[in-house]
């Protein structure tokens, strides 16, 4: 049954107007009055409604009932992911999305590629905040995960000292001689924050200060992945594990 994002109030018997992107949707997929489909709009579960009026830009529905159905990871990941380049922080995104990450944070590193700021960096943000929106769409989750405004890594990493209710695993994936495996480095952590760089990479000193910040270096094995890779990666073994 086809599935939509509607970020309003939502309740038994209640008949509303879409939200522009999924009546466009809905006039895309060529639904018609009386047709059944789901709504969810992020506070958990979601509900049961049937159209009601197609118009030209207008899409009116009648909400039915509310099931309580959730389908989030077991453990609620965090990445701060250094933005690779060109369509794979897109793709990133999507699968993270997917694979159930709680939140994602883009970071600026001294090896980034990508480099956003100001109105660039809020259209950019709006972007992969659309894609994970329809990945939630496709893939079934009633929770959107929250893809945060860039920062630079220090500005980050600043933040999450400063941040108590941080709890849980704070992970840097790295190949350092001293980082344990991913799983036994998160041990039995209910959240954990998972850190890795861009292409390239982080600097030693940016990882340096991230283990100031508390983070433990853990690995992914003994192959370099590329960056989005690394993110679904610790993903399948953190949240589908």
């Amino acid at each position: 049954m086809p599935r939509f994002y509607c970020p309003l109030p939502l309740s038994a018997g209640l008949q509303t107007a879409l939200p522009d992107t999924a009546a466009r949707h809905v006039q895309v997929l060529r639904l018609q009055p009386g047709d059944a489909i789901t709504l969810f709009n992020g506070e958990g579960g979601e509900w049961a409604a049937s159209i009601t009026r197609m118009g030209r830009s207008d899409v009116q529905v009648q909400l039915i009932d509310h099931a309580p159905v959730e389908r989030e990871a077991a453990r609620a990941v965090h990445l701060a992911v250094g933005m690779p380049a060109n369509e794979r922080m897109d793709w990133l995104v999507e699968k993270a999305t997917e694979l159930g990450a709680a939140s994602i944070q883009p970071i600026a590193a001294a090896r980034s590629v990508l480099k956003l700021a100001g109105e660039r960096a809020a259209r950019r943000q709006a972007h992969w905040q659309a894609i994970a929106v329809a990945a939630c769409e496709q893939c079934g989750r009633n929770r959107v995960p929250t893809v945060h405004a860039p920062l630079a890594l220090a500005d980050w990493l600043r933040q999450s000292g400063m941040n108590h209710g941080m709890n849980g695993a704070r992970l840097l994936l790295s190949l350092r001689s001293t980082s344990r495996p991913l799983r036994e480095a998160a041990g039995d952590a209910g959240a954990a924050w998972v850190l890795h760089g861009p292409e390239g990479g982080l600097t030693t000193q940016e990882e340096d200060a991230a283990l100031a910040a508390g983070f433990a270096p853990a690995s992914l094995g003994p192959r370099v992945l590329r960056a989005e890779t690394a993110s679904v990666a610790a993903l399948a073994l953190l949240g589908l594990g």
